[in-house]
């Protein structure tokens, strides 16, 4: 009989509704076996709607099940110590939703700790399997757009919740340890690293423009340069009213546009002229590409693509953007 990869779903929100719970069913290596949530009743309605044969009210009882080896840790920033942590220390195998943890120093325990037990660590930073970006990798690689001089990522997306309303910890600092930065700047972060590499000098300014009532910013941005001489520029909001979510490279030779990384869809532009364009759209389900990765990293006895050092280096440069000590 095929080995499965048997899972824990920690959180039932809307990610896990959307993307890892139809990840977690679909894949022929996973078994969702349990999800957890504080309230029993909807905990229960979840597991029902995905074929879950177990549902708890506490997490802390979820992890003791000897029926699952692996935990997907799907909650608010600041619990993601503790459950990563408790998970690998009840010897389970743990995929981590990003940001990884509040700070650089919770993500170095969190690692310690699955080093210590002997179990994986990922960080569910998906955009990392994204044609696209391979595609765009393979052009800097074969020097088609030359010396990549100038980088850019604007991130924009209206953002503005009550603390009682769905989703907003996301403006509790406590909860969340920043504002769009952390939140979605921190995907764009890995996409800058998977393409340039993680040795860079990075500068933040953040600012609270239209919100002043927050304690987290509405707008961020980020000036990096990497060791290879790019100079790069991430723009993050929550208050323009035009959606971006776009990356450009400008080269000595050429430049790429991706207007929408989401879609996948690029052209290569010299001498003012398309040269070349595709679509790579991401798989239709963000996460699934991630989580079959790290299924594969337990049945290979390998480490994930995206682990607990991938997960960190990007929590260090969140650090240095917000002036954490």
């Amino acid at each position: 009989m095929k080995k499965t990869v048997k899972w824990a779903l920690i959180g039932c929100g809307d990610i896990s509704e959307r993307r890892v719970a139809p990840a977690l069913i679909n894949l022929p290596e996973s078994d969702l076996i349990s999800v957890s949530r504080k309230r029993a009743d909807l905990a229960e309605s979840f597991a029902k709607r995905f074929n879950a044969p177990k549902w708890y009210k506490s997490w802390e009882e979820q992890i003791q099940d000897s029926d699952i080896d692996t935990v997907y840790v799907a909650t608010p920033v600041y619990m993601h110590e503790e459950q990563v942590i408790r998970s690998a220390e009840a010897g389970k195998h743990v995929l981590c939703e990003k940001p990884m943890a509040i700070d650089r120093h919770a993500c170095q325990r969190m690692i310690d700790a699955c080093q210590a037990n002997d179990v994986k660590l990922g960080v569910a930073y998906y955009r990392h399997f994204y044609p696209v970006l391979d595609r765009i990798k393979k052009l800097i690689q074969t020097d088609e757009i030359g010396q990549v001089t100038v980088a850019q990522i604007n991130c924009f997306s209206q953002f503005n919740r009550k603390p009682d309303e769905p989703r907003g910890w996301l403006l509790d600092r406590t909860q969340s340890g920043g504002g769009p930065m952390i939140d979605f700047g921190s995907h764009r972060l890995e996409v800058f690293v998977h393409l340039f590499g993680k040795d860079v000098e990075v500068t933040g300014v953040n600012a609270n423009l239209l919100h002043q009532d927050r304690n987290v910013e509405d707008t961020s941005l980020a000036v990096m340069q990497f060791k290879s001489g790019t100079m790069g520029l991430l723009t993050v909001t929550h208050t323009a009213d035009e959606y971006q979510d776009t990356l450009m490279l400008y080269g000595t030779k050429g430049s790429v546009h991706i207007p929408n990384l989401n879609q996948g869809g690029y052209q290569v532009i010299k001498s003012k002229e398309i040269i070349k364009e595709d679509t790579l759209p991401p798989h239709s389900n963000f996460h699934q590409p991630l989580i079959a990765d790290f299924n594969m990293a337990i049945l290979e006895d390998r480490d994930p693509v995206v682990n607990g050092e991938a997960g960190k280096v990007i929590t260090e440069i969140i650090d240095r953007i917000y002036g954490n000590p």
